[in-house]
């Protein structure tokens, strides 16, 4: 009886960590993708590389997950080095006094079948605003080549860039502005168990 106690106060502690896990975001294998309308007739792209954090999550209790991240705004890549420049600087994500921005989850609730709704504070220029991402996954675990288990999770969510002080707007002779105030972000996101 005694033995069969103590096995049981054993296992549990292992049961217990099998299910709620911390999960490292790996930078080498995720992205932040940003768009926004320019000039009223295109989209232009980009991405931040730099995307470090964590996520606590027990997929039978997804509703108690907790993620934490952050992106170094210094990667920030359009395509266009003048551009890229650009939006380093004051009237953008102004990276000498704002090197990365934050998000800190809030709330989880489960969408649907492998989705989920994130409600947290995301930072950006020392301005906090809460956003709702709309979650893929996460997947089902898989071993790398080195061993270790990695999940994925992919977020989309829209935001005002105005809301976050980036207010850079000039007016075009045709009534409209340069850049829309909309920004699209999609997340790619892979993570280790630690």
């Amino acid at each position: 009886m005694h033995s069969a106690r103590a096995l049981l106060l054993l296992t549990v502690p292992a049961i217990l960590s099998a299910q709620n896990a911390t999960w490292r975001i790996d930078p080498l294998h995720s992205l932040a993708q940003f768009s926004v309308r320019h000039m009223m007739i295109s989209t232009v792209r980009g991405q931040f590389g730099g995307v470090k954090g964590s996520i606590e999550y027990d997929p039978k209790n997804p509703a108690a997950a907790r993620v934490e991240a952050t992106i170094d705004c210094t990667t920030i890549n359009t395509g266009e080095p003048k551009r890229d420049n650009d939006l380093k600087g004051e009237e953008f994500f102004d990276i000498k006094k704002y090197p990365v921005m934050t998000f800190r989850s809030k709330r989880v609730e489960v969408a649907g079948p492998g989705r989920l709704k994130v409600t947290g504070d995301l930072t950006i220029n020392a301005v906090t605003k809460q956003v709702v991402l709309d979650v893929e996954g996460p997947t089902e675990p898989i071993k790398d080549t080195q061993g270790r288990q990695k999940i994925g999770v992919s977020g989309t969510t829209k935001i005002s860039r105005k809301e976050f002080g980036i207010l850079y707007n000039p007016i075009l002779e045709t009534g409209g502005v340069a850049v829309s105030d909309e920004v699209s972000i999609v997340l790619d996101i892979e993570l280790i168990r630690t």
